[in-house]
């Protein structure tokens, strides 16, 4: 368990591999929790490749709510978790991020006030803006963010418009990488007919994730 603050308390499991290159601190999103199959198949994806994963919940999602946090707990909770994987591999470079509203409220922490010792954020699908409504608001904070950002998108996202995602990649400069995956919507799902299967997108997903970690 982690404790984000004298009355919340959430569960967390880490997946470490020995020996373990990195360990990313990876957060669910607003509609299904850790141990949804996409998160845990990204865990393991990722300790086959020497990669640790720390996941956690939202105090929502302990609690059984499907009404996500406010920005403020979640982040106070983002900060509770990379600092729970700081004290469990103290020697092991950290990176965060998650999926989709994970991966916003840890780069809202961020811009904040920098997350000790993570070298970068990883967004698996970056929720840009709600669906059928295109706008770059939800990522005006990323120009608060320093360090490296690695965004991880499908080209049928509803909720990242490839031409807005472009642009605001491009504002942030070298701190963004961009890197789409053909026919995948937000959870990374492909049609029976472009060629691939669900599996094989995510293979290739954590493998630019991997070599994006070993790049910093």
């Amino acid at each position: 368990m982690i404790r984000v603050s004298e009355s919340e308390t959430v569960a967390a499991l880490l997946l470490r591999p020995e020996p373990s290159r990195a360990c990313y601190v990876l957060a669910h999103g607003a509609r299904a929790g850790m141990n949804h199959a996409f998160m845990a198949s990204v865990s393991a994806g990722l300790a086959d490749r020497g990669i640790a994963t720390l996941r956690y919940q939202f105090p929502f999602m302990q609690r059984g709510s499907k009404r996500p946090d406010s920005p403020l707990l979640a982040r106070a909770t983002v900060r509770a978790a990379v600092a729970a994987a700081s004290g469990l591999m103290p020697d092991t470079p950290l990176f965060a991020g998650g999926k989709s509203f994970g991966g916003r409220m840890t780069s809202q922490t961020q811009a904040e006030a920098a997350l000790p010792q993570v070298r970068g954020l990883i967004f698996l699908g970056f929720p840009l803006h709600p669906a059928k409504q295109p706008s770059q608001k939800r990522a005006e904070h990323l120009a608060q963010v320093g360090c490296p950002m690695l965004f991880l998108q499908g080209t049928r996202d509803e909720l990242a418009d490839m031409a807005l995602m472009r642009t605001m990649t491009e504002r942030l400069g070298e701190r963004a990488t961009l890197q789409w995956f053909e026919d995948a919507d937000h959870s990374f799902h492909v049609r029976a007919g472009s060629g691939r299967t669900d599996q094989q997108v995510l293979g290739l997903m954590l493998d630019e994730l991997v070599a994006w970690i070993t790049t910093h």
